[in-house]
């Protein structure tokens, strides 16, 4: 009976928001309520069952769903320690960005297809973070690209279509690079399951050339949707999509996928010890640190306030790579814990974003001026959003880029620390303007209010309350997973977990 239910628990975590989604499409724009019901549905389900199969990996159970169709590999999914840490984020976070997205969308033509995207959206991530091997990852990968297209591409315009162009053109050339890695490797190796410390230390020597060149195949596919230099171009250009979209582009779904593909390969493909042996982890820590300073640099040039936000994220996210890159434990907690912490920060920002422009009609951060007297808890959010993506302490942003600069001293790497502090100064130069606008400048006089999302009256119904609730409750978690860091349930508590197990420890 246990090895059953343990057997289909991964399929019923994916098919809980699938199934939905594809109930969705069929529904006419004016089933209102039962396409609520459906969403809400998915979402209950879903969290439902991550948090039974959180509860059994934490009691030491197993869980693994096989359907072979390849000669030596097939479609594994897996919960483990890593896999569940993804997921568990992909599932809250898309609970709040369902409840935005519907009021979000309240009066939007194309509801149907939009929700039956965005389950298939969310079902491909998750997908992806519980593939058990290579070839899995990849079917999911390319599943995400495929669902996030049409969400890009939502409201129809010459500039989404556009963007959705871009997108594509960038996110498929990563899929083919990414495919060709996998070949070479299923080549080598078959498609064994990902295992921590990986599988491939027997064949250094031999097969060196081959190694690495797989190695950079397969970081330049992840690094397409990952963000990395100079792979990123995508990113700014699919800003153009509503504020869900945006929300779970760069807090769940697609740059996470990227980031969390590269935690992947080097920790349960390649292993610590055969990427050093290799001198992998050096061009990629190059890259990573390239990436965080030119993306803070480029987001400092910004004034649109969307903008800002997708250059922070490709700095931001660069920070998992580094903290990967550094080989080291410390740094590695650092990577893991800042998935989630990011994650996040970085939903909140956007929902934010997407308050200031449906109420007020705030797109650029040069017409924030005294928003905070008009939507104060709208702007507290975002404070605090911006202020744990500088650092500053007890939000979260701290706790990773501690454990950041800790693992750099580690490594041994000291010049890492300069690229840590450089970088929370250019955090600082960006988002502190904002702020400063927000709070203490004189109220603009341009703002076009939207008399359905707010009633005028500062802090009560700023704004309807499903654009509210979900922003506030992603910027409270922001603040207590950074104030009960040493919980033995908290995101660096289950960092810590995966590490330990993935270094031997």
């Amino acid at each position: 009976m246990t090895a059953n239910w343990t057997s289909w628990l991964p399929l019923a975590i994916l098919l809980s928001s699938l199934i939905p989604g594809l109930l969705i499409f069929t529904l006419r724009e004016d089933q209102v309520r039962l396409r609520i019901a459906l969403n809400l549905f998915g979402v209950v389900l879903k969290l439902g069952l991550v948090l039974l199969m959180l509860w059994g990996v934490n009691q030491g159970l197993s869980f693994r769903f096989t359907l072979p169709f390849l000669p030596a590999g097939g479609l594994i999914l897996q919960g483990d320690a890593l896999s569940l840490q993804f997921v568990s984020l992909s599932t809250v976070l898309w609970m709040a960005t369902t409840i935005y997205a519907i009021g979000y969308l309240e009066d939007s033509p194309l509801r149907s297809r939009f929700f039956g995207y965005f389950s298939l959206c969310v079902s491909a991530t998750v997908g992806l973070a519980l593939a058990g091997n290579l070839v899995s990852f990849l079917l999911f990968y390319e599943l995400l690209t495929l669902a996030t297209f049409p969400l890009v591409v939502h409201r129809g315009t010459q500039a989404a279509l556009r963007a959705g162009r871009v997108y594509l053109a960038y996110t498929l050339g990563g899929g083919a690079l990414l495919l060709m890695g996998v070949a070479l490797l299923h080549s080598l190796t078959g498609s064994p399951d990902f295992v921590p410390g990986g599988y491939l230390g027997p064949l250094l020597g031999e097969h060196d050339p081959s190694l690495i060149l797989a190695f950079g195949l397969l970081i330049a596919g992840l690094g397409v949707k990952a963000a990395l230099l100079p792979l990123h171009g995508w990113l700014p250009q699919a800003m153009v999509a509503p504020a869900p979209v945006s929300a779970l582009l760069h807090a769940v779904a697609v740059v996470k996928a990227g980031a969390f593909g590269i935690v992947r390969v080097v920790y349960d493909v390649y292993g610590v010890e055969p990427v050093q042996a290799l001198g992998l982890n050096i061009p990629l820590l190059a890259l990573a640190a390239a990436t965080i300073i030119y993306g803070s640099l480029r987001a400092l040039q910004q004034t649109k306030l969307k903008k800002r936000l997708a250059y922070s994220t490709i700095s931001q996210v660069s920070y998992i790579t580094l903290g990967v890159a550094l080989m080291g434990p410390i740094a590695a907690v650092g990577a893991l814990v800042h998935l989630v912490h990011q994650g996040l920060m970085k939903v909140t920002l956007f929902y934010c974003a997407g308050n200031f422009a449906e109420t007020l009609g705030i797109h650029d951060i040069r017409d924030m001026n005294g928003v905070g007297r008009r939507m104060p808890l709208t702007m507290l959010a975002f404070t605090i959003g911006a202020l744990g993506m500088i650092g500053v302490p007890p939000i979260a942003g701290f706790i990773s880029k501690w454990y950041l600069g800790l693992g750099a001293l580690e490594a041994g790497q000291n010049w890492v620390l300069l690229i840590l502090v450089f970088s929370g100064l250019l955090n600082a130069a960006y988002f502190l303007p904002p702020l400063w606008r927000g709070w203490f400048a004189s109220p603009a006089d341009n703002w076009t209010i939207n008399s359905k999302r707010g009633n005028g009256h500062p802090g009560l119904g700023e704004t309807h309350w499903m654009l509210l609730w979900p922003m506030l409750f992603t910027a409270t978690l922001s603040v207590l997973v950074g104030i009960f860091a040493a919980s033995s349930i908290s995101p660096l508590a289950w960092s810590q977990l995966i590490i330990n197990r993935e270094f031997g420890l």
